[in-house]
């Protein structure tokens, strides 16, 4: 396994900047995401750490050894891309064993291998089958099987779930970041799935417009938001300004105290929906539209002033649209995005 560091990235084609000065490490053995919108830059950083792509700028290192100009074949990366890319004319084993052949590994070791890894990734009988013949998440695991094969330094792991049904990705999803953890294989997982991103990844990484936004623990990234792109971008958040003085949280149209909130002044402070206490409280609002999604509830509710949030309230609770509720807010659970 490898550290792997981007320092000061950055790839144009042609006017159009790709990547912007990124700096980014991927310690030995984590897992790192990197989301952000369509466009983002996040599979061009995947492709520049891959090989596929070369930097304009910047320096690629695996174990602090620079690998910006070698090719994608010399650098002992396991691929696994959202097509997949099984060879057809091959079987389930043969695939699984090309790339150590190509490596140069005896016959018996990577029969050996490609046993060991279809075993841990429950299918050691789909091994004389056609891949054209596997299920969506039968073929994941045997592209995985497949890039895993050869002992990479490094895991590219490219939408890797794209096109399965919901209830197959919550499974595989498990899988896959137990598997990771206790291979302890130093992976770049690059996703639109913000769910997959948050359960499986040690780290993630944010991106917009080429740009690193923030990178941090799941946790970090929900809790503590950068700024207001990441606050919008990861999850649901209200964003609200208010004036903050010694003593209390004025929004306007409300105030709530907050004696030990860091700071004054007047930023814009990001609320999740869970951060809502519903029913009692000194926000007044009306609710507008409720979408019932089995395990919460999501209301859309306006406040006095004309501001919209997203409210998440208990399914037990009786919540319609044109109710006036009452709202509060812990000014523990509130963070800036902007001063």
């Amino acid at each position: 396994m490898s550290d792997v560091s981007l320092e000061r990235v950055t790839k144009r084609f042609d006017s159009t900047t790709a990547v912007d000065d990124l700096s980014l490490t991927i310690e030995d053995g984590e897992v790192m995401g990197i989301v952000g919108p369509s466009g983002c830059g996040k599979t061009t950083t995947l492709r520049l750490t891959a090989g596929f792509e070369t930097p304009n700028e910047g320096v690629i290192a695996y174990d602090g050894d620079d690998v910006t100009h070698v090719p994608p074949e010399n650098r002992n990366v396991g691929l696994v891309f959202q097509s997949y890319a099984l060879f057809d004319t091959m079987s389930v084993l043969k695939n699984v064993t090309f790339g150590p052949r190509m490596h140069g590994v005896g016959k018996t070791e990577r029969r050996g291998r490609a046993q060991k890894l279809l075993e841990l990734l429950d299918i050691p009988e789909l091994a004389d089958r056609d891949p054209t013949t596997l299920s969506g998440g039968q073929q994941q695991r045997v592209g995985l099987a497949r890039a895993l094969a050869i002992e990479p330094r490094l895991l590219l792991l490219d939408e890797p779930m794209t096109g399965l049904d919901a209830k197959l990705k919550q499974s595989l999803r498990k899988e896959l970041g137990d598997l990771l953890e206790e291979l302890g294989v130093t992976t770049l997982y690059v996703t639109h799935d913000q769910e997959q991103a948050m359960s499986m990844c040690d780290q993630i990484a944010v991106m917009d417009d080429g740009v690193l936004e923030q990178v941090g623990t799941p946790t970090e990234i929900y809790e503590s938001p950068a700024n207001e792109f990441v606050a919008n971008f990861i999850g649901t958040s209200n964003l609200l300004t208010a004036t903050v003085t010694d003593s209390a949280i004025d929004f306007g149209f409300a105030e709530i105290d907050a004696p030990e909130f860091p700071g004054t002044g007047s930023p814009t402070l990001a609320v999740r929906p869970d951060d809502f206490r519903l029913g009692t409280g000194p926000i007044e609002a009306k609710v507008e539209n409720v979408f019932y999604l089995g395990e919460r509830v999501q209301a859309i509710a306006t406040l006095t002033d004309g501001t919209e949030v997203t409210v998440e309230a208990s399914r037990h609770e009786n919540v319609s649209a044109g109710d006036r509720i009452r709202l509060d807010i812990d000014a523990e659970h509130l963070h800036r995005v902007s001063q």
